[in-house]
């Protein structure tokens, strides 16, 4: 069986690589959602370990073709299968966002900003346990901080796709995380409490007592409750979930602070914002808010850091 398998995808139209891997991203230092200039790279775990993903796009953003290589590990047809719906959900290839295009386009404010960034497709990161892990990280910090801690997560407990002792290594599983003990955490900069929330999040899932992608079964506000019985988890943590864990695209982060300086500025306001005053600033782009937040992230990238 070849250690190196190739294939191409051909997503939903308009598509961008270079935007959405970005939206993914979110600072060059990130070691997990990486961009090397012309592909995205990320190593996934699948059933069996970990792959090495390398994604490069053929042809524009309207004719869309994606050529795929994994390795690290020999291929069969299931893992191709599995590695093909991580890509599905970390690149947004089956969203269809032709509703939300057709609705901005009539839109003077957000239509400019949507059509300058057309082909940008909503990311997910590939398990719910993830984009929980990711929303602690980041709580209270600034995302460069959050990004940072995630780093040094991963390369302490994720698996290496290759032999390299420093190659890129998969976000760890909830199995590799339940292990340790919070002040394992402590030594990568984590505080005690979001210690603590990781390992316990991750010795509940281990222990069949918290079904994080059970949650799809759920509707926003049962969703919500449950993700915030857990320790050190708010009402941003399960919004940021319901948003890049299970992609609900109708959800916007009430509480996101960066969103709110974000919104302050697309809309030329001067006061401080709350969570009911972004429900109603986002309210008319209903059922695309989602998207709001992500076209925004990117228009701040472009602007902060020279990205798009």
């Amino acid at each position: 069986m070849p250690e190196g398998q190739c294939f191409e995808l051909d997503p939903i139209a308009p598509f961008r690589l270079d935007l959405t891997a970005w939206a993914l991203r979110r600072r060059f230092h990130n070691e997990v959602d990486r961009w090397d200039g012309s592909g995205y790279r990320r190593v996934v775990s699948v059933e069996g370990g970990p792959v090495a993903v390398s994604v490069s796009q053929d042809g524009g953003r309207e004719s869309p073709r994606l050529s795929v290589l994994l390795a690290g590990r020999p291929i069969d047809q299931h893992v191709e299968v599995l590695a093909h719906g991580a890509l599905d959900k970390l690149l947004g290839l089956t969203v269809d966002l032709s509703e939300f295009t057709a609705m901005t386009d009539q839109d003077a404010l957000l239509g400019p900003l949507v059509d300058r960034l057309r082909g940008l497709k909503p990311p997910r990161f590939p398990t719910v346990f993830e984009a929980l892990i990711n929303a602690v990280a980041c709580q209270q910090l600034s995302l460069t901080v959050g990004i940072y801690l995630l780093n040094r997560l991963t390369a302490a407990q994720g698996s290496p796709a290759s032999e390299s002792p420093r190659g890129p290594r998969a976000f760890p599983t909830p199995d590799q995380l339940a292990t340790l003990r919070p002040d394992d955490l402590q030594r990568h900069g984590f505080s005690m409490t979001k210690a603590r929330t990781i390992v316990e999040t991750a010795r509940a899932v281990v222990g069949g007592d918290l079904d994080l992608e059970g949650l799809e079964q759920l509707d926003d506000q049962a969703a919500i409750e449950r993700l915030m019985s857990l320790r050190g988890v708010g009402r941003w943590s399960a919004e940021y979930v319901l948003l890049r864990g299970l992609g609900r695209l109708h959800v916007f982060p009430g509480d996101d602070v960066g969103a709110h300086n974000k919104l302050r500025r697309f809309f030329d306001i001067d006061t401080q914002l709350d969570h009911a005053a972004v429900g109603g600033l986002v309210a008319r782009w209903h059922p695309y808010e989602g998207m709001v937040y992500f076209h925004l992230l990117l228009q701040s990238l472009a602007e902060e850091e020279g990205v798009v």
